[in-house]
């Protein structure tokens, strides 16, 4: 049986900033719409130098990243980010996302994980899986 004391006492040490958590939030979509959508590369003015990365095709740093991004926007002009939903815990903002590459494009569903320190984008994480074009429910994947 657990004790509902260790409960209470990690409730009473995980006080949240919301403020905080909604302006982590804001920069990251801010970001996300820019760099992905418009395909501003200045948009990466909020991205650390030393930016950590997770996903395995994309090199850890700023400049790798906007170097990597600058090739993929040339040969994909119609790609898109549509942000389904967004929400922020502590450091950590998350995306729900369908990434497509033209009208036609059932894309890809993606979810983005970003950790943010002092206003700038220092970590990510994401997990990507294709739409398909039949699924086994009704349901979207959006």
């Amino acid at each position: 049986m657990i004790s509902a004391a260790p409960l209470s006492v990690l409730a009473e040490t995980s006080e949240r900033d919301l403020a905080t958590e909604e302006a982590n939030r804001a920069l990251v979509v801010e970001f996300y719409d820019q760099f992905f959508n418009e395909h501003n590369i200045a948009a990466s003015d909020v991205i650390a130098e030393d930016y950590i990365q997770h996903n395995p095709n994309v090199p850890d740093g700023k400049a790798p990243l906007v170097s990597f991004f600058s090739g993929y926007f040339a040969e994909n002009p119609e790609s898109r980010a549509r942000i389904v939903r967004s929400a922020a815990d502590g450091d950590l903002v998350w995306l729900h996302v369908q990434s497509t590459n033209g009208e036609e494009d059932l894309g890809e569903a993606v979810v983005d994980i970003f950790r943010v320190e002092d206003g700038m984008i220092v970590e990510h994480w994401d997990v990507i899986q294709p739409v398909p074009s039949e699924a086994a429910n009704s349901n979207t994947m959006f």
